[in-house]
């Protein structure tokens, strides 16, 4: 009886998380139909490959949050909870280490990026990345222990990573800040903001929630570090860059073939990043939590769920969306108003944001810590406005070849300038937005426009197209603490209207209307 209780629950569930996707993933379908419809047409195989694409993006997102809720979240939750209550800093700087190492050398949007930077072989690219999250990842679980405020670390980093640039070719400048967008991806991102509430969870201070966020922030910053260090190593290079082939297909039979030859790079790619995860959860269960099997084995569940869904997402994403992107891309590029690409890129960049599986991952944690007093959709929408500005700068600089750094330091100056001004919950939360919203859709469908249309002006992809991550991350830093500060006059608003009334977390709804 309770299996089968277990069974038409997790269905309804299933069920709930498909519908979900489906409205995140079906304006960024229509928005290509209508253009492929007008003035950027499309070969009909290839709009039948991105229309397969499309349901499979859906299908997997729904596997893969639901897999995320039952597993990652909860495994991370524990695995933190018991590092604190441990009290020995050496455990939680040993493990904390090694989970950021190796969930991040198999991210599968770490793959995509690693193979094509020019100079830095694959191997070093992916070990240094994850080198320098499992350094960062200590830091932010530290700073959660000791209640030292995010913004000065923030601070320094991000100025130690300017600072360093300067010594670093320019090849290698959107290149490092991209790292530090793709390696907080979907099988990053629910572990560690996991691992942020599970730590944060054993203090009893007023703070103690908050300071849960900006682990994922903190995370993202060791890889732009490191990666500005391999350049210093390796040296600026020449690059070139052939774009995805638009797949031909005459027959069903074809283009099931198409997707099914893929699947299995994709789920050795899944299944080594998640294995890893796995294998270590287990010894540490083993060794420290000893959960009982009614615990254990819907984690083991939401494993084989989390498994499905990426493959089933990934293989979409790489297989129907990426070849469209490029192809698309160039198609606006070459038309005689290629100014189009702007508002184009801002339409798809807004829509796009919502298809990201990490999004969807810190929305509900968002929610579950603040007890709704952030709305889902003021988050959702604040976002979205981000995204869509960053792809707009991106587009700007493809068309004219504007070094990134005249948007990354003024953006992340004004970014560091608000974490003084905003809440502090704001602050934390906006820098971890930042490195969601640069998930394995932003990699694909949108570098791969951004790629596509450099190709078509005849820019320089390396220093032109790539950047488009970085950006994706850091404009939401702004958009989010600005909402922040929405907040914070709306809150004063009421106390002033209701003298002598405490205003909790709880009582302040946003309201722009």
């Amino acid at each position: 009886m309770m299996s089968e209780v277990f069974v038409l629950l997790s269905r309804k569930v299933l069920t709930d998380k498909i519908k979900e996707s489906l409205t995140s993933v079906l304006p960024v379908g229509l928005i290509v139909i209508v253009l492929s419809l007008t003035f950027a047409p499309i070969p009909a195989d290839s709009m039948l490959t991105f229309l397969a694409g499309i349901v499979l993006v859906i299908v997997g997102m729904g596997l893969f949050t639901l897999g995320a809720d039952s597993a990652m979240t909860p495994m991370g939750e524990r695995i933190g909870s018991h590092l604190t209550k441990s009290k020995s800093l050496p455990l939680i700087v040993v493990s904390s280490f090694l989970l950021g190492v190796i969930v991040t050398i198999s991210e599968p949007d770490l793959q995509v990026l690693a193979g094509q930077v020019p100079t830095i072989p694959t191997t070093a690219m992916i070990l240094s990345v994850g080198l320098g999250v499992g350094l960062f990842l200590v830091i932010a679980l530290l700073r959660i222990l000791f209640a030292v405020p995010l913004r000065y670390l923030l601070i320094a980093s991000y100025l130690l990573c300017f600072a360093l640039a300067l010594f670093v070719p320019s090849d290698f400048w959107a290149v490092a800040f991209d790292a530090g967008g793709v390696t907080t991806g979907p099988m990053t991102v629910p572990l560690i903001m996991a691992l942020g509430t599970g730590v944060s969870s054993i203090r009893s201070d007023k703070d103690a929630q908050n300071d849960s966020f900006g682990l994922v922030a903190l995370s993202s910053v060791g890889p732009i570090l490191t990666v500005l260090i391999l350049g210093l190593v390796y040296g600026a290079s020449d690059a070139s860059y052939v774009p995805d082939a638009i797949p031909s297909i005459d027959t069903t039979n074809e283009l099931s073939a198409l997707f099914v030859s893929a699947f299995p790079a994709y789920a050795a790619e899944v299944g080594k990043a998640l294995g890893s995860v796995v294998v270590f959860f287990l010894i540490f269960n083993a060794l420290f939590l000893k959960l009982k099997k009614d615990l254990l084995i819907p984690i083991l569940i939401g494993f084989v769920e989390t498994f499905l869904g990426l493959v089933l997402f990934l293989t979409g994403a790489n297989v129907g969306f990426m070849p469209v992107g490029s192809y698309l891309g160039s198609v606006v590029a070459d038309l005689p108003f290629r100014w189009i690409l702007i508002p184009i890129g801002a339409l798809l960049g807004y829509f796009v944001v919502s298809a990201e599986p990490a999004v969807h991952v810190l929305n509900h944690q968002v929610q579950g810590v603040t007890g709704g007093s952030i709305p889902s959709w003021a988050l959702s929408v604040t976002l979205s406005i981000g995204v869509a500005a960053a792809i707009s700068f991106s587009m700007v600089r493809v068309l004219t070849g504007l070094s990134i750094f005249w948007i990354l330091i003024p953006g992340y100056a004004i970014a560091l300038v608000l974490t003084f001004l905003a809440p502090p919950v704001f602050t934390s939360i906006a820098f971890d937005a930042g490195g969601v919203a640069s998930g394995p859709m932003t990699a694909t469908f949108l570098l791969s426009f951004a790629m596509g249309a450099c190709t078509s002006v005849g820019g320089n992809v390396v220093t032109d197209a790539f950047g488009l991550v970085a950006l994706v991350a850091m404009v939401p830093l702004i958009a989010i603490q600005i909402l922040g500060l929405v907040h914070k006059a709306k809150t004063k608003e009421r106390e002033t209207a209701l003298p002598g009334k405490t205003f909790f977390a709880e009582d302040t709804i946003i309201d722009f209307m």
